[in-house]
Parts: C-alpha cells; structure tokens; sequence
C-alpha cells in the first residue's frame, strides 16, 4: 500500500468511529444530530438543530405541511399538538414527507429512540 491508500484508510475509518459515536450518543436522552426542517401552510420554513431525543415536540401553531428529518434517528408525525391521534406517519432519517390534498398539517413529533 502507498502512503496515500493509508491515509485515505485513515480518513475512511474515523469518519466510520465518528459517525457511530454520534448515532450512540443520539440515544442516551440528549439530542438527536442534526436538523428537523418544517414548512407550514403559509410556506415559512422553521428548522430545528439537534432536538432533544425525548419528548413531544411541537411545530407550533400553524402545524407543518412538509417535514424534512434530517437527523441520525427516526421520528414520528402526530395531527395534533400534544403527540396523541390515530393518524401518524412514520419519517425516517434523512428522509422528506407532506401531507395529502385536504388534509389538516402535522401538529407535534417524537424522535424514536
């Protein structure tokens, strides 16, 4: 191997370690890495840096329309404000959701931990 190939090993492995202790740390009821990007009717954008991993979170009064989860963890969508209601959607990580035509917006969320 040439002294390039061992860097780039290097640098392979430690983005590896870093990228696994930030996901362990996510879950140790602190906060999730990363940022929860919403949209309301109105189309403000609101983002959120590194939520707390427990909890109900809110998105405020207008709700969200579109919900981009850009953390290391899952999350879940709720309809209404306090984390309760039959009609919840499943984000997961990295991944972007909007809600159908004439439906009313997401009201709160919870990161799965």
């Amino acid at each position: 191997m040439a002294v390039t190939d061992h860097r780039r090993l290097g640098v392979a492995t430690g983005a590896a370690l870093l990228t696994i202790a930030v996901a362990g740390c996510s879950d140790l009821g602190r906060n999730a890495a990363g940022t929860v990007s919403y949209a309301t009717e109105k189309e403000r954008v609101v983002t959120v840096s590194n939520p707390l991993v427990k909890g109900c979170h809110r998105f405020g009064s207008a709700g969200a329309v579109e919900v981009v989860n850009n953390t290391l963890v899952d999350m879940v969508l709720y309809p209404n404000d306090d984390c309760s209601g039959d009609m919840t959607t499943y984000l997961a990580t990295t991944l972007t959701d909007s809600i159908a035509p004439n439906t009313p917006p997401w009201g709160s969320y919870t990161l799965v931990h």
